[in-house]
């Protein structure tokens, strides 16, 4: 059996071919990257539910599928699942927001520390392609290509440093503050400033300016979290409630 798009219970064909777990773990895939794409883009906001039901008449598919993403979100740190209540948007305090900052900063000051130079050519000029890739995203006001632009640039410039555990971590810290990628994409001028800064990060990997590069990196973190606790207190209160 499997669901319309009314949520009914529908049989399956005669010849139909079954279902296999490669095929439920590929919708699973698909709906995790949209729902994380959603957050992202601030169309689910902290504290919303996420009712399998009503994911499954969305997707059009089965709720084992639906829960196979939801269990991959929760493993990013982007939903939480709680008790007699279901999965919803994780909502990070100002608090949490503060401590992984801190994590992720001297992370990833570390990366740009430990990162050999000079720089090859090809992987500088493989960064200037991903950064005309997130400026032309900007210009034209596309929030999902900036996104999508924005991880692909980061992942190819701390991938430098050669260190997978490195690596490895930042990433994760990363996809833990999904969640507050929407506050800063809300403001132009962010987003703007962050174009700015992916032109002078290249331009220090150039000259191989490493305190430059580093003093980059601290302040290129910044305006995100800002944003997002400036946003939360606005609609939760100072004390989250």
């Amino acid at each position: 059996m499997r669901t319309n798009t009314r949520g009914k219970a529908v049989a399956a064909a005669p010849n139909a071919a079954p279902v296999t777990r490669a095929d439920a773990q590929s919708i699973a895939t698909r709906i995790t990257a949209k729902i994380e794409e959603d957050v992202v883009l601030g169309r689910r906001h902290p504290r919303e539910r996420l009712i399998e039901q009503d994911l499954s008449e969305h997707f059009e598919t089965h709720r084992g599928d639906v829960r196979l993403a939801l269990f991959e979100l929760e493993k990013k740190g982007i939903v939480e699942r709680i008790p007699n209540r279901g999965a919803i948007v994780r909502d990070l305090t100002p608090a949490e927001v503060r401590q992984v900052y801190a994590v992720r900063e001297e992370l990833e000051v570390m990366a740009v520390r430990v990162l050999p130079m000079p720089v090859a050519k090809a992987d500088v000029e493989r960064l200037e392609l991903l950064q005309r890739d997130h400026s032309r995203a900007v210009a034209a006001g596309d929030l999902l290509a900036v996104f999508h632009s924005n991880v692909k640039f980061h992942r190819a410039l701390y991938g430098l440093c050669g260190n997978t555990c490195l690596i490895e971590t930042i990433e994760q810290l990363a996809q833990k503050v999904s969640v507050i990628r929407s506050s800063a994409h809300a403001n132009p001028e962010a987003l703007d400033r962050a174009r700015q800064d992916h032109i002078e990060i290249i331009e220090a990997l150039k000259h191989s300016r490493r305190d430059d590069l580093m003093a980059l990196t601290r302040r290129h973190l910044k305006p995100a979290a800002q944003a997002y606790i400036k946003a939360y207190e606005k609609r939760f209160g100072v004390n989250g409630a």
